[in-house]
């Protein structure tokens, strides 16, 4: 196997979709001069908020996050896999980069910053309430006027299926009205869900771009209106046709800076399961009637020519990493608001995480913050990662984990006697308690290189060398997704509650590497 790029650059002008194969959700885009800057959905993950910059929108590299921390912080000390960031926007207004999501417990953020490396305002709540989710912010050149879109979630405020919109001032602090529903989904004949929108101005009209009828199985939609508070008419412009892209879901347009003769893109995600939502790239133009046409005539395009841009290395966000200094990738997320002392940094290469005692380090993986996770790939893949426990307190665990609504990691587990045993274990999507997945064998020397194969379907195979070569661990284990997020990959250290400091572990050279 070879180190994965995950691009969908072909080599040959042409690419691929989906040109990120990984769960980068909910995505939107913005250009600033020759260059595309895309954000997604980070949800409860930590940091926030990812920020991929990319000159051609095929070949994409992960360069930061906006949000260092949740807010408000006590609500994410533990995992919160569906709650924080939904569905943000990105926007270049008056020299200065914003993003504006809704957390659907909390309301309406904002952050701005001159630059996209930051560094970033502190999150602003502009409108505080429950249910209030995938904001997205309007600078209207033509009158001076901003505005302000979002979306409902059910779960928290019993309303769905409609778009609110609002004045807002120019420094996108505040709001300066009650807000007017634009669009009520419930009165268009066959339209469910309606959500996610992205706001523009082009040709004239106030344009909201919006899917509806699931993530799985909907479609994306365009709305029109001569007045920002409607009426807006509608019309399908993207749906799965016969093609094998379910579903296809929102996401946002962008404008090529050349006269190319397809200036316009539209790039949106499809739910794929355990894997979570991956983002393809659409062709767009518009018609003799002023609407947009996305795809192959309002169906996805598999595989299409570039966007007439200077050429670009085949490029994807990275995933080995061989933790220098003891500090992780920018493709690393924690599950909840990080704590000092969960990690450590010292003088060679390797992830240095603390064995931190809980009773859920030992029961439920799903319940522990101190989990750092980065996404499963589409691609049939190998993940390993070498590891050498030194913590020492009976119990003291660590390993490698795919991580869902169900779960299976095998790593190393210190014993009563001092003895390093190799362990695999699972949970399933109900239990509470995780069971051992195989027979543990002793692992004499305290290390082992983990490995876990992963085939079409997400189904992992799981196993480990201890000195003797590789050999297989447990049944095969399906991934499954969490709420709204595809399965993750995860490492962790973790030890039975107590008094004493439990120890470390050292995590190295993690590699992702596949046969395309």
């Amino acid at each position: 196997m070879t180190t994965a790029h995950r691009t969908g650059d072909l080599g040959d002008g042409t690419y691929r979709n989906p040109i990120l194969p990984a769960d980068w959700s909910d995505p939107d885009v913005v250009r600033v001069g020759d260059d595309f800057y895309l954000t997604a959905s980070s949800f409860g993950r930590v940091p926030g908020l990812p920020l991929l910059h990319s000159r051609d929108l095929v070949n994409w590299t992960l360069i930061g996050h906006a949000l260092d921390r949740l807010e408000p912080a006590e609500a994410f000390a533990s995992p919160r896999h569906d709650c924080g960031v939904w569905a943000p926007s990105i926007r270049h207004h008056d020299g200065r980069f914003w993003i504006f999501w809704g957390d659907p417990d909390h309301g309406v953020f904002q952050i701005n910053s001159p630059s996209i490396r930051g560094p970033w305002t502190a999150p602003h709540l502009v409108k505080a309430g429950k249910g209030l989710i995938d904001a997205c912010p309007l600078w209207d050149e033509e009158s001076g006027e901003a505005y302000l879109v979002h979306a409902w979630a059910r779960s928290r405020s019993g309303v769905k299926n409609r778009l609110t919109g609002h004045r807002m001032s120019a420094d996108g602090r505040e709001l300066l009205d009650e807000g007017r529903l634009l669009i009520d989904g419930d009165r268009i004949l066959g339209w469910f869900t309606l959500e996610g929108p992205k706001l523009y101005r082009h040709d004239g009209w106030f344009w909201i771009l919006a899917p509806a009828g699931s993530v799985e199985s909907g479609w994306q939609g365009a709305f029109r209106s001569r007045s920002f508070f409607g009426p807006y008419e509608e019309r399908v412009v993207l749906e799965q046709g016969d093609t094998a892209v379910n579903g296809p879901h929102q996401g946002g347009w962008v404008r090529t800076p050349q006269a190319d003769g397809i200036t316009d893109w539209f790039l949106h995600f499809q739910q794929r399961g355990p894997y979570g939502r991956v983002v393809h790239l659409q062709p767009m133009r518009w018609d003799a009637a002023g609407w947009p046409v996305m795809g192959d005539d309002g169906s996805p395009v598999t595989v299409h020519t570039k966007p007439a841009l200077p050429p670009q290395p085949p490029t994807a966000p990275a995933t080995d990493d061989d933790f220098p200094g003891g500090r992780h990738g920018r493709q690393w997320q924690w599950t909840a608001n990080p704590r000092d002392g969960w990690s450590s940094s010292h003088g060679g290469d390797g992830l240095r995480l603390a064995c931190v005692r809980s009773a859920d380090g030992v029961r439920d993986l799903r319940r522990v913050p101190h989990l750092l996770t980065q996404r499963l790939p589409l691609l049939p893949s190998r993940v390993e990662v070498d590891l050498r426990l030194t913590g020492t307190a009976p119990g003291a665990r660590a390993g490698l984990t795919v991580l869902g609504d169900a779960y299976s990691w095998i790593g190393l587990e210190r014993g009563t006697d001092g003895s390093t045993h190799l362990v695999h274990r699972f949970a399933e999507l109900t239990a509470e308690q995780e069971r051992d997945a195989a027979h543990s064998r002793e692992a004499p020397h305290g290390t082992a290189r983990l490995r876990i194969d992963i085939a079409d379907g997400a189904r992992c195979r799981f196993s480990a060398d201890t000195g003797d070569g590789f050999r297989p661990s447990g049944q095969v284990f399906t991934a499954l997704p969490w709420r709204w997020v595809g399965a993750l990959l995860g490492l962790f250290a973790a030890a039975p509650t107590g008094e004493s400091q439990a120890g470390t572990a050292l995590f190295t050279h993690f590699r992702i590497s596949t046969d395309n």
